[in-house]
């Protein structure tokens, strides 16, 4: 048993949240903050980070930025948790060198949303993914993310690549828990991550081994509780962390989830400053909402 392989579904289970990136007042990534987020999340019970995805307003950050992002992460991690670098982009040179980057850094996988707004096939899609994992070594996440991508694999096309050794898994941020269902009993041994945070309940119901999400940033601890729960057969107690969870989701929706994000890290103590034009700051509504109906919940 000693020499049973570690699939990578057990290897890289678990709740990682997609880390924002806090500007300071100048509109500069501010690494002070970022550490100091990573160390809250750590606290909160994270398994991993990933790093530089949706959530990071990472088609927003320039290339210099991006790269202080990965070591910021990698040096405040300190490699007590798991670290997933996203180096998705529209070109496949530029996608390998940010993957060559975080390698350097000693992240322990890579991910990547399929190239977008030039509509490419699957056929270009899949030699896109193919060969960027192949130049950078590391093991690769599908990203499966329809909504903003315009991409929606199907679960025939994720196992083109599940089916290879270079690939450990798939973030489904999408609302179709067949496909994730279908992907997951193909192959068992692969990760596959829930992407929406007010379905977390439903990825674990139908076989997802945890989730990245971007409200884990501020209360990974009820994930946590909730995986916990959902484990142990506590449906019923599961269920009601996930109405806790979306009730602040629902309030976030309604004043935008980016800067409202931001917005209840700064009143946790984080300074995240504001989400980059052309969101929105943060006004006096929003606060007001936050502090009525976010807050109180986060106890």
């Amino acid at each position: 048993m000693k020499n049973e392989k570690m699939t990578p579904a057990k290897k890289f289970a678990g709740l990682y949240p997609a880390l924002l990136t806090p500007f300071d007042a100048g509109d500069r990534v501010n690494p002070e903050a970022l550490a100091k987020l990573v160390e809250f999340n750590i606290r909160g019970g994270a398994d991993g980070f990933y790093v530089a995805g949706s959530t990071a307003e990472v088609f927003m950050l320039t290339p210099e930025e991006r790269r202080l992002v990965y070591r910021t992460v990698a040096e405040a991690a300190g490699g007590r948790v798991r670290l997933i670098a996203h180096i998705g982009a529209i070109s496949t040179a530029d996608t390998v060198a940010y993957g060559e980057f975080a390698s350097s850094l000693g992240y322990d996988a890579i991910s990547a949303v399929a190239p977008f707004y030039y509509k490419f096939g699957f056929g270009q899609i899949k030699e896109h993914y193919f060969a960027v994992q192949r130049a950078v070594g590391l093991p690769m996440l599908v990203y499966n993310f329809p909504g903003n991508s315009g991409v929606n694999l199907t679960a025939d096309q994720i196992g083109e690549f599940l089916s290879d050794d270079g690939f450990i898994g798939m973030k489904h941020t999408s609302s179709d828990y067949f496909a994730l269902q279908t992907v997951k009993s193909r192959y068992p041994g692969k990760v596959i991550y829930n992407g929406y945070d007010e379905m977390f309940l439903c990825g674990l119901a139908m076989g997802a081994d945890g989730g990245v999400g971007s409200t884990y940033n501020f209360m990974v601890d009820k994930f946590v509780k909730m995986r916990k729960l959902f484990s142990e057969g506590d449906t019923k107690g599961a269920l009601a962390v996930q109405d806790t969870v979306n009730r602040i989701i629902a309030s976030l929706i309604k004043i935008g989830v980016a800067e409202g994000e931001k917005e209840v890290l700064c009143r946790l103590g984080i300074d995240m400053g504001r989400a980059r034009s052309p969101y929105r700051a943060p006004d006096a509504a929003m606060r007001k909402r936050i502090d009525e109906e976010i807050l109180p919940l986060l106890g």
